[in-house]
């Protein structure tokens, strides 16, 4: 078969990745073989494919591709998260413009609209997936509200629940007017915004005296119950006991003391809003004060608001302003910059709510994930500096407010069955929950009709924590032969900022519900920004149509472009012209192949002597390579195994090898180092396989008629093996040498087709592939001595050696002692940097043996230059 003259990405993408699925070269079942599992995190059904899942994806696949090679049972579980705030929010939205409200729905009506739009909508994301090369076992894939895997939920909840874990409590949330629900505190981002501090006025009853507190939310003195100022603070103790005016309302309300107020900040004063303010509502309970909420769930101003009733409360905030300054109550108004608390979700300003939440407790199931981290080491972070964000959060967990005021998500199986908010049981279904109902309450009248199911649903983050375990359905059935053969998994390759969203919380679990860690490494990838190192996001216009990257491109190189842009755990710098070098890439390993594959092979030709010593050096080189790649690998430095790979191939294998061995224009090429060669192209595919997964199939069966089941995806991963150092080590020489060669003839201007002779001050039993310098110098004959003195001709110098050039012009003296005094002082530079180095006890001290050797190497290598650049210039 004829391969054609470009490598056209498009036409093979869809046709290889349909022949892996087909052939179930994804698939995974238990066997006898060592599993090696990853757990796709989830992407929200509702989401298309953006930068950072294509950063995410990519690596997963590098990884389960290469564990596939090296015959690990490989098994990649995709799925997708039901994201109950988003997911929600775009199914209102849909209705809206349907003319349709939620309020107007039952909730089963409403549920069955999501239900629709997620199949409709939903799953996009994992085809966008298939686009990119993935290679998941697509018959396993998941979503979090998939029956079985919503019932693995519930059964947690009721086992933490029954052990104390879980508990319902009054509590102050986040609460996000938009989305209208709580959220967890991990869930709310804190910006710094312009804001304006405002000093107020509280009139004293019965007196002339007024109380000044400055405030940032004036429209919360609606629901102010007290004044608070210190016991000790002299400015003020003639008020204990009085009482003030609240502002724009007929209510009194008293001065009280507590020594939470700092006398330093502000005015000393602390208007006190027990039902819009953690610290307020703690004073509120310490003094016994009553609790005024003003607000409704959309942020707008309720009953208690008086005549701002239904007015936004940012709305409301500028009128009560303006009406305080009109009274002239308002004394002055400064700018003033503050962290407020935004929804992570919707970017909404948080509105700290009194609520009656269900939290489950996180102290006692922090402590084996923090020994698992930080202790045992157990589960390994990389990079390590996230260690410390890891225990600064684990050592400082507070419980998990896990209600969401939603209807799409688990419905939280709490049935009440009385009046008082104690009276309810936990139960996976209302025939359960009537059973435990007339056991707890000692009732045997009750009826199912009596039980009212509780109306919140689980946050997300209590689904997606059980991924590792439940994926494998190992909450149902904990000794199914899944959940023993895959879990614990391998790797998680996931974004820090979900470090404790989920991350932590699957560590938790995995030692909560298996008494094992459930994965052994977690990979966290940097975000993608922009060349300005900007988030790359939809709102600022700088985040790259994913899909059209492929398109535009072929997946191939966005994976090698996205790899060579990506360091561990840093932010990458994304610049689109890394896809087209990916391009490049791609198109010179095609090539590549075209030209070995153009070649007419002659049977009784003889090997010639540079295509043996190239093809010896080849292959010291690629186990150099491969070895460096194994061990970037397994410390997850994925970038650097690629660009080890990318110079394997584009500099030694097509720049070095392929220009030694390829025979003169029109000559053929003998049998044996065809074989040769095709082989090694075969090993560069294989190690480049798993970045460049269609490239390397299509070629794979360009070079054989290959079986179905001889794709490279299962083929092997070479093993490295011990390699010639010297051999390597006396090439890098050569190749110095020849860069030598070349630069001379372009400085005199000698065209590569004049045949030249080079003289070399030394031995020839000293010197190694004389033959790769006669090619690719275009030298006819090399001595092994000085030239005659009365030589025409030119010198170069490389490390400790000389070479000399005869030609028909003498060489400019003084030009040639400039040449030299300035590479003398630049090799003294060096010898000092060197020598400062070596002299510093700290260094040598703490580096290893062999980079102190390789010091002292260079110094001696320095100081033999020195002496033959100052010899040189001698004579001159």
């Amino acid at each position: 078969m004829e391969i054609p003259s470009k490598f056209d990405a498009k036409g093979i993408e869809s046709k290889w990745y349909a022949f892996w699925h087909k052939n179930n070269f994804f698939k995974s079942t238990p066997d006898e073989r060592e599993p090696y599992t990853i757990v796709i995190p989830p992407p929200n059904v509702t989401g298309v494919l953006h930068m950072g899942h294509m950063l995410n994806n990519s690596l997963q696949d590098i990884i389960i591709r290469r564990a596939r090679m090296r015959g690990y049972n490989a098994c990649w579980v995709p799925g997708t998260d039901h994201a109950s705030i988003a997911t929600e929010a775009k199914v209102v939205e849909k209705l809206k413009s349907e003319g349709i409200e939620k309020s107007d729905l039952t909730r089963e009506e409403f549920l069955n609209h999501a239900w629709k739009w997620t199949e409709e909508y939903g799953g996009v994301i994992l085809e966008q997936l298939k686009k990119l090369g993935c290679s998941c076992d697509w018959d396993r894939t998941k979503f979090t509200m998939d029956p079985e895997m919503s019932e693995s939920v519930l059964q947690v909840f009721e086992k933490l629940h029954d052990k104390g874990l879980i508990y319902r409590g009054f509590r102050m949330v986040n609460w996000d007017p938009e989305a209208q629900t709580t959220l967890s505190d991990e869930e709310v981002l804190f910006e710094e915004k312009n804001g304006n501090l405002y000093h107020i006025a509280y009139q004293v009853v019965n007196s002339d005296e007024k109380v000044i507190v400055a405030t940032t939310r004036p429209e919360t003195l609606l629901g102010d119950t007290a004044i608070c100022i210190h016991p000790d603070d002299k400015r003020y103790l003639h008020l204990k006991g009085e009482k003030v005016h609240v502002p724009l309302t007929n209510r009194i309300i008293p001065i009280i003391q507590d020594d939470y107020v700092a006398m330093d900040f502000g005015t000393g004063c602390l208007k006190v809003t027990p039902a819009h303010d953690q610290n307020d509502k703690l004073l509120g309970e310490k003094h016994k004060l009553e609790v005024i909420d003003i607000f409704n769930s959309d942020g707008t101003l309720n009953e208690n608001g008086g005549d701002y009733q239904n007015l936004d409360r940012f709305k409301a905030r500028k009128i009560i302003a303006k009406d305080l300054e009109t009274q002239r109550i308002l004394i002055k108004t400064e700018a003033y910059r503050h962290k407020v608390g935004i929804s992570e979700r919707t970017k909404a300003v948080i509105e700290p709510r009194l609520s009656d939440q269900w939290f489950l407790k996180m102290e006692e199931l922090a402590r084996p994930a923090i020994d698992g981290v930080l202790k045992e080491k157990d589960i390994e972070l990389l990079p390590e500096k996230f260690k410390n964000t890891y225990r600064h959060w684990m050592e400082n967990i507070r419980d998990w407010n896990i209600s969401r005021q939603l209807w799409w998500g688990q419905r939280i199986p709490a049935y009440f069955y009385g009046k008082s908010k104690k009276d309810y049981v936990v139960a996976l279904d209302k025939l359960k929950a009537l059973e435990k109902a007339k056991s707890k309450s000692g009732n045997d009248s009750l009826t199912v009709n009596d039980l009212r199911q509780d109306e919140d649903v689980l946050d997300t983050w209590f689904s997606s924590w059980l991924w590792p375990i439940s994926v494998f359905d190992g909450i149902r059935h904990p000794e199914n032969e899944e959940i023993q053969y895959y879990y614990p998994t391998q790797d998680l390759v996931t974004g820090p900022d979900i470090l404790f969203f989920w991350v932590a919380r699957m560590i938790m679990s995995g030692y909560a519900f298996r008494d094992k860690k459930p994965f052994s490494k977690v990979y966290l990838t940097g975000l993608v920004r922009d060349q300005k190192g900007r988030k790359m996001s939809k709102q600022l216009g700088n985040s790259p149509d994913a899909l059209k990257l492929i398109e535009d491109y072929g997946a191939d190189a966005v994976r090698v472009g996205l790899m060579l842009s990506s360091a561990a755990g840093n932010d990458l710098l994304f610049d689109e012209s890394l896809c087209q070098q990916g391009k490049n890439f791609a198109n010179k390993i095609w090539n590549a192949y075209r030209l070995i594959d153009g070649w007419e092979i002659k049977e009784d030709l003889k090997v010639p002597e540079v295509a043996t010593e190239a093809l010896e050096w080849y292959e010291n080189q690629f186990e150099k390579t491969l070895t460096w790649v194994d061990e970037n690998f397994d410390k997850y430095r994925i970038s650097d195994a690629l660009m080890s790979i990318y110079k394997l191939v584009w500099d030694d294998f097509c720049s070095w090898l392929l220009e030694l061995i390829k025979p003169e224009y029109g000559q053929p090429i003998d049998r044996q180092t065809y074989i040769k060669v095709i082989a090694l192209f075969e090993k560069n595919l294989r190690i480049l396989h798993p970045f460049m997964p269609f490239l390397t199939e299509e070629l794979w069966h360009f070079i054989a008629d290959q079986k179905t089941e001889d794709s490279i995806t299962v083929a092997a991963w070479p093993e490295a093996q011990n390699f010639n150092k010297k051999c390597i080590n006396d090439f890098e020489l050569a190749q110095q040498i020849i860069g030598g060669i070349r630069n001379f003839r372009k400085e005199k201007n000698i065209t590569f087709k004049e045949n030249i002779s080079l003289y070399i001050n030394t031995d020839k039993s000293n010197f190694s592939f004389e033959s790769a310098i006669l090619k690719l110098g275009g030298v006819t004959e090399i001595k092994y001595s000085n030239p005659p003195e009365n030589l025409d001709g030119g010198k170069f110098r490389i490390k400790n050696l000389e070479f000399f050039i005869p030609t028909i012009e003498a060489e400019d003296p003084e030009a040639e002692k400039e040449k030299l005094t300035l590479e003398l002082n630049y090799i003294k530079g060096f010898l000092a940097s060197v020598e400062k180095k070596l002299s510093n006890q700290l260094f040598v001290a703490n580096a290893p043996e062999k980079v102190i050797d390789l010091e002292h190497k260079k110094a001696s290598d320095a100081r033999e230059k020195i002496l033959l650049l100052e010899k040189n210039l001698e004579s001159l």
